[in-house]
């Protein structure tokens, strides 16, 4: 049975945020996609949920957190991407509730985007491998955000402060989804997608005994190559996309 064809994404829009849990979460895959876009004139702004503090066994969280920071913002910059936030939510923790909610919802009326990228919000990953509790929260409450983010009456608070509701976000894109629907051509992306994770370094040196730079280009260009049959032959990053 022949795949089903993957669509291409979306291009007339302008602003993106991409909500995720910890640094590195985007550049598993998503950062040859933003390249395109950064590349194409658009603005894409990263919105992390925590600091990923907890990421490095050999690093206690106090010390950890501005290194991580420090990796995110120079691997975000790789891929034309400036603004990188943080909202401090404890990493390995993270909780899906009205708090988390609030705070994407928050940004979404602050940055005001089209489009809104996220990562896999769903139990497992393909159904093989169990999923983090951050991610899952993260991917959830960012889903659920959106409509937040344009109704007046929910978090009232924000809008006293200035941040009015926003109802412009047209498109919600699902990363490492295992039910894509679209895809982004990753051909002129994938050597700085590449680059852009090699900057989380100080991570992948804990993370595997590979030297990092094959690490990197052997599993990014990997994923990319295995979405080709499903694009035209053409390497790409997949999203699940839910139209708003």
């Amino acid at each position: 049975m022949t795949p089903q064809r993957l669509e291409p994404m979306p291009v007339d829009w302008q602003r993106a945020l991409a909500v995720v849990a910890h640094p590195d979460d985007l550049e598993y895959g998503a950062a040859a996609a933003v390249a395109e876009w950064t590349d194409g004139g658009r603005e894409v702004v990263y919105l992390l949920a925590s600091r990923g503090e907890a990421g490095i066994d050999t690093l206690p969280p106090e010390e950890c957190a501005p290194v991580r920071e420090r990796e995110q913002r120079a691997s975000a910059a790789v891929v034309g991407v400036t603004t990188v936030e943080f909202l401090d939510h404890r990493d390995g923790v993270i909780e899906y509730g009205t708090g988390l909610r609030r705070d994407i919802a928050a940004a979404i009326r602050r940055h005001r985007p089209e489009l809104v990228v996220t990562l896999n919000h769903r139990d497992t990953w393909g159904g093989v491998a169990w999923n983090t509790p951050d991610h899952r929260a993260v991917g959830r409450a960012t889903l659920d955000a959106v409509a937040d983010a344009g109704n007046r009456w929910i978090f009232p608070d924000l809008g006293e402060q200035g941040l009015q509701p926003w109802n412009g976000v047209r498109w919600i894109a699902v990363a490492g989804s295992d039910r894509p629907t679209h895809a982004v051509d990753a051909t002129a992306g994938l050597e700085r997608s590449v680059r852009s994770l090699l900057e989380h370094r100080t991570y992948i040196e804990v993370l595997t005994q590979e030297d990092p730079e094959r690490y990197c280009r052997t599993l990014l260009t990997g994923m990319a190559e295995a979405a080709a049959e499903r694009f035209g032959g053409r390497p790409a990053v997949t999203f699940e996309v839910f139209a708003q």
